[in-house]
């Protein structure tokens, strides 16, 4: 499919009264998820992208490739929405774009929201899924990254190091988008940006939790043994609300002996990554965090590689 770009000040003039609408905590989370999806079609995939619909954990999900239908690496994606919105269609776009930038299969999971079904559910979906392309699609867990933006960008560092703690299974990367990693902290500077409105993220961060520890790692990596993680790579805008709480994620992960990197915009907004087929800045950061993952998938490809042929002489 063609794709089109406008200037990067038009469409955050037209997008900052979309999510005002949408990301309002006085409406039901059916109508908040029904605008969510209705603005999802203007974000287009790439050109020779194959969207093949399948079941991961027992749930509806999508592998998604550009080129080789077939590849050797892979990511979990998991979408954003603050655990109660969100869908394989309004994250397909951010998808297809990442998998033609990191020549993996993206494999997204419509895990289940909040409020009906609160924390672990989508953490338990998460892991689950991982475990499955592991076990059942014959990719070696250092060849899969996890991904994924906002809540889902906090729920790849959960899903990793649930999946380090109960499994001993380490993930190939981490990409995190402006990554939520703290749902139950209420110390934001900040109550808007141009995506999110603190009222609506801590009405849904509750609505989540569902009366649990806000210092739980599963909800909130932040408060988790972070050492093990593999190679991350963090994204953030300079003037989101997350801004802070990212920027302490990224310090206890270099502390931890993590191997981190943060990239900062000035200029793009909150997961400004999903309007990729639309503005080119939003694409750039894209293709930084699939040349990421490919950088790392397939180091871990060729170190096997290398692996199998010594144990051969």
């Amino acid at each position: 499919m063609s794709t089109f770009t406008l200037p990067l000040p038009v469409v955050a003039f037209l997008l900052k009264p979309y999510f005002r609408l949408a990301f309002n905590s006085r409406l039901p989370y059916r109508i908040q998820r029904l605008l969510l999806e209705a603005g999802a079609p203007l974000q287009q995939v790439p050109a020779g992208a194959v969207v093949r619909p399948l079941e991961l954990a027992c749930r509806p999900a999508e592998k998604i490739t550009v080129g080789a239908t077939e590849r050797p690496t892979a990511v979990l994606y998991l979408h954003g929405g603050a655990y109660t919105l969100g869908s394989l269609a309004t994250h397909r776009s951010l998808a297809a774009h990442l998998a033609r930038e990191s020549s993996s299969a993206v494999f997204t999971l419509d895990y289940r929201l909040a409020p009906e079904n609160p924390y672990p559910a989508a953490l338990d979906d998460a892991v689950s899924a991982f475990m499955q392309l592991v076990t059942e699609f014959d990719y070696s867990e250092d060849r899969v990254a996890i991904a994924g933006d906002s809540a889902g960008g906090g729920l790849a560092a959960a899903t990793a190091l649930r999946l380090i703690e109960r499994h001993g299974v380490t993930p190939g990367a981490l990409a995190l988008i402006s990554p939520w990693v703290d749902p139950g902290d209420r110390g934001a500077t900040k109550k808007a940006d141009l995506v999110v409105n603190t009222a609506w993220s801590f009405d849904a961060a509750d609505a989540y939790l569902a009366g649990g520890d806000r210092t739980d790692p599963g909800y909130a990596p932040m408060h988790g043994k972070l050492d093990g993680l593999p190679p991350t790579r963090i994204h953030v805008g300079s003037e989101e609300v997350l801004y802070p709480q990212i920027m302490t994620f990224t310090d206890k992960l270099a502390t931890a002996g993590v191997d981190v990197s943060l990239v900062e915009y000035a200029r793009l907004w909150h997961v400004a990554h999903a309007q990729a087929s639309l503005v080119k800045e939003a694409a750039d950061a894209v293709a930084d965090l699939g040349h990421f993952i490919a950088s790392k998938l397939i180091r871990a490809k060729d170190d096997s590689s290398s692996a199998v042929g010594s144990s051969a002489h």
